[in-house]
C-alpha cells in the first residue's frame, strides 16, 4: 500500500526529509552516461593489454575478432589516442546533458529556441558550426588525411590559374604558360600536394577536439572553484580566491613554450595547458552567479528544511548557474582556436596535426603566387570563430535574459 503523501506544510515529515536529503539521487541523465561509457573504457583496456605501440587498434581487434576482412572493407583501421578517448568522452557529456535534457523538457526548449532565434546571425551561426561538428564527425571515416605528393604541389582552385612555372605536373590543364585548377582539388593543394579541402575537413575534427575538450577542463575547474567559493565564504573564499588571481598572472603562453622545447609539441599539451590556465575568469563570473544565487529565498529554504551542502549546491546552485558557465566557455573557445592558430604560424604548434594553422602556415612562403593555401583555411577559420561570439552573445540572452534586462537599465 502506497504511503500518503501530506497535503499541508505541518504534516511534513521533516526528520524524513532530513534523511533523504544526505542520499545522492542518481538521474538517468548519469546511468545513460555510465552505460555508454562502459565500452569506451573497456576499449581502453584492451588498447592498453593487446595493442602494440606501432599497431593499430581496430586492425588487431578485427583480427581477435575474425572480423578482419569486414573491417578491411568498411575501411576500420582507426588506431585512437588517448586524446581521442578523452574526445569521445566528452562528446558523451555533451549528448546526455545538454541535448538530451532539452529533448526531455520541450516547453523550456521551446522558450529558449523562442529567444535564441531572434538573432539572426546566431542562427546562421549555430547552422554553421553544426556543418563543421557533422563534418569533423563524419568527414574523416569517408575521406582519409591526404598524403604529399610533390608532383601535384601548388595546384590552383578549380577557378582559378598559376603560372605552371610553379607547378611540377598540372593536374589540370595549361594554357599560355598557366596551370588551371580542376574539381579533383577543388581549393587547390599545398607546396607537399595535399588536397586543402580534405586538410580543412580533417582540421574541423582538430577543431572539435579543442572546443570540446577544453570546455570541459574549464567547466569541471571553473564551476568546483566559483561555487565552492561562494558558498563556503570566509577563509576559503579568501584561499580560493588568491589562487584564481595567481592563475590569472601565470605568464601560460612562456610556459607552454618552455615545455614545448623540453617535451616537443602536440595537441594535447596545447589543450591541457591552456586550458588548466584559463578557467580563472570563469571562475570568478561563477563565483558572482552563485553568490547573488545563494542569497535567495528558496537556497535558504532548502538549508533550513535540513538539505545537505552538497545537494543545496547540486540541486539548486550550480543548475541556477549553469547558464553563465555556458555563454562564458563558447565565448572561451574562439580565444583557444585563434592562439592554436598562431602558435601553428610562429611554428610552435603540432606540425603532425591537419589543423587549419597548420595548413595556413603551410603557405606563408608562397603567398605571392599560391595564396588559397592561406585564405581557404583563415576564412574558415574566420567563419568559426565569429560564429562562435555571435552564439555565446545569443546564449547569453536566451539562457540568462535577466543580463539583458539589467544592460538595458
Amino acid at each position: 500500500m502506497a504511503t500518503k503523501e501530506p497535503t499541508q506544510f505541518d504534516e511534513v515529515d521533516w526528520d524524513r526529509v532530513t534523511e533523504d536529503a544526505g542520499l545522492v539521487n542518481i538521474s538517468i541523465n548519469s546511468k545513460l552516461l555510465f552505460i555508454a561509457t562502459i565500452p569506451i573504457l573497456a576499449l581502453i583496456v584492451y588498447d592498453w593489454q593487446f595493442v602494440g605501440h606501432r599497431e593499430r587498434t581496430f586492425e588487431v581487434l578485427g583480427e581477435h575478432l575474425g572480423l578482419s576482412g569486414v573491417f578491411e572493407s568498411l575501411g576500420i583501421n582507426w588506431d585512437p589516442s588517448n586524446l581521442d578517448y578523452l574526445f569521445i568522452f566528452t562528446l558523451l557529456l555533451f549528448v546526455f546533458y545538454i541535448v538530451l535534457p532539452l529533448y526531455q523538457n520541450p516547453q523550456m526548449t521551446k522558450q529558449y529556441w523562442k529567444e535564441f532565434k531572434r538573432n539572426r546571425p546566431a542562427v546562421l551561426s549555430l547552422i554553421w558550426l553544426a556543418v563543421l561538428f557533422v563534418g569533423g564527425l563524419l568527414g574523416p571515416l569517408f575521406i582519409s588525411e591526404p598524403e604529399h605528393d610533390v608532383l601535384i604541389g601548388y595546384q590552383p582552385p578549380a577557378f582559378l590559374s598559376v603560372n605552371d612555372y610553379h607547378v611540377v605536373d598540372c593536374a589540370g590543364e595549361v594554357q599560355d604558360g598557366r596551370c588551371y585548377g580542376t574539381w579533383e582539388h577543388p581549393l587547390g593543394t599545398t607546396q607537399g600536394g595535399r588536397d586543402i579541402l580534405d586538410l580543412l575537413i580533417h582540421g574541423m575534427t582538430i577543431s572539435m577536439q579543442i572546443a570540446f575538450i577544453t570546455t570541459l577542463i574549464v567547466a569541471l575547474i571553473g564551476i568546483s572553484i566559483g561555487t565552492i567559493s561562494a558558498f563556503a565564504g570566509g577563509w576559503v573564499d579568501e584561499l580560493l580566491m588568491r589562487f584564481t588571481d595567481i592563475v590569472l598572472s601565470f605568464p601560460t603562453l612562456i610556459f607552454f613554450i618552455l615545455i614545448t622545447y623540453i617535451y616537443g609539441a602536440s595537441l594535447g599539451l596545447f589543450i591541457f595547458i591552456f586550458a588548466v590556465f584559463a578557467w580563472g575568469g570563469s571562475a570568478r563570473y561563477i563565483r558572482s552567479k552563485a553568490l547573488s544565487v545563494t542569497e535567495e529565498e528558496f537556497v535558504k529554504a532548502a538549508k533550513i528544511s535540513g538539505a545537505s551542502r552538497y545537494r543545496t549546491v547540486r540541486r539548486h546552485i550550480v543548475p541556477n548557474t549553469a547558464s553563465s558557465i555556458i555563454t562564458d566557455i563558447t565565448l572561451l573557445i574562439p580565444g583557444f582556436l585563434l592562439a592554436e592558430a598562431q602558435l601553428s604560424f610562429l611554428e610552435l604548434g603540432d606540425t603532425d596535426i591537419p589543423s587549419w594553422g597548420q595548413v595556413i602556415a603551410s603557405g606563408r612562403d608562397a603567398i605571392e603566387y599560391a595564396p588559397w593555401i592561406i585564405l581557404a583555411p583563415g576564412l574558415v577559420l574566420f567563419l568559426t570563430i565569429l560564429a562562435f561570439n555571435f552564439l555565446g552573445d545569443a546564449l547569453l540572452d536566451a539562457l540568462n535574459p535577466e543580463a539583458e534586462s539589467e544592460a538595458d537599465r
